[in-house]
């Protein structure tokens, strides 16, 4: 299967997220959120640099767990949006 090339929009909406995440993190190391994520060190530094802009629904879920974010903020701040999923329908 081969995927699609992600549109520009999809690109920023990844660096959105990216920065919310690293803003998110703050001051905790880097390796110790992604442990506590489940994920490498460099998964983690690439989602927050934007170079990996389209992370998996599970790795989302469990870096929101794991910085305290609820899910509601990422897909907000995925979307561009400050309205809550039930408020943009």
């Amino acid at each position: 299967m081969v995927r699609s090339p992600l549109t520009p929009e999809q690109i920023e909406a990844g660096r959105r997220l990216g920065a919310l995440l690293r803003h998110a993190r703050a001051g905790r190391d880097l390796a110790d959120v992604a442990h506590a994520a489940g994920i490498s060190p460099e998964t983690l530094r690439k989602i927050e640099t934007g170079r990996l802009p389209s992370p998996g629904f599970g790795t989302i879920i469990c870096l929101g767990e794991a910085l305290n974010v609820p899910v509601q903020e990422l897909a907000a701040t995925w979307r561009g949006s400050d309205l809550p999923m039930e408020a943009a329908s």
